[in-house]
């Protein structure tokens, strides 16, 4: 599959790295191929792929958003030349927002007129992302919003990668839902001192 990544942070370099190595071909979109920021970003990132943001989002069948909530609304028109495309929201809008949306998710849907829009990595660290299994048990991951075949894409995504299941969180209802259970992880994880090595499973009776 050809992916392109929005944002070369934490979770995008994490993202794209282990989409890499299970074979799909990964190309981050940024501005300016120039600019310190990306020459920083393929120092830190092996093998990465960089190319101009429109050229990666026009290339790929899948776009996955790993920027700053209220960066989407600079990129509300590329994708909206794009909106066949599935879109993949990492984000969590924790101390910024897309204003006057709530969340990245809903700034895109309405602003871009996309469908095939899908809330997913977005309720565990990056550490997790890179390797989400824990004696030999691979973690949970979710996935919200009203596109099947966007949370299908998502689900063949994460178990790819690792995940052991991508459960359904449910609907565009279950959106801003979804970004509040991140914030457990991060409660957990960075407020209560547990530190990041640590994530979600389900079990059932």
């Amino acid at each position: 599959m050809n992916i392109a990544i929005i944002g070369t942070g934490n979770v995008g370099a994490a993202l794209g790295s282990a989409l890499s190595n299970v074979g799909h071909k990964v190309v981050f979109g940024v501005r300016n191929l120039d600019s310190p920021k990306t020459r920083k970003a393929a120092e830190a990132i092996p093998n990465a792929i960089f190319d101009k943001l429109d050229v990666a989002i026009a290339s790929a069948e899948t776009i996955i958003i790993a920027t700053p909530p209220e960066a989407v609304l600079d990129l509300v028109d590329l994708i909206k030349e794009n909106n066949s495309k599935i879109i993949i929201d990492t984000t969590n809008s924790i101390r910024t927002k897309p204003e006057p949306y709530p969340t990245a998710f809903h700034a895109l849907k309405d602003l871009a007129k996309t469908e095939h829009v899908v809330k997913c990595f977005n309720s565990t660290g990056f550490e997790n992302m890179k390797m989400p299994v824990y004696h030999n048990i691979g973690i949970d991951m979710f996935a919200a919003g009203d596109s099947k075949l966007a949370k299908q894409v998502a689900e063949k995504l994460a178990l790819e990668i690792g995940f052991g299941a991508c459960y359904d969180f449910g609907g565009d209802d279950k959106v801003e839902l979804l970004e509040k259970f991140a914030l457990s992880w991060i409660n957990l994880a960075i407020m209560q001192g547990h530190g990041r090595n640590l994530a979600f499973k389900l079990l059932k009776r």
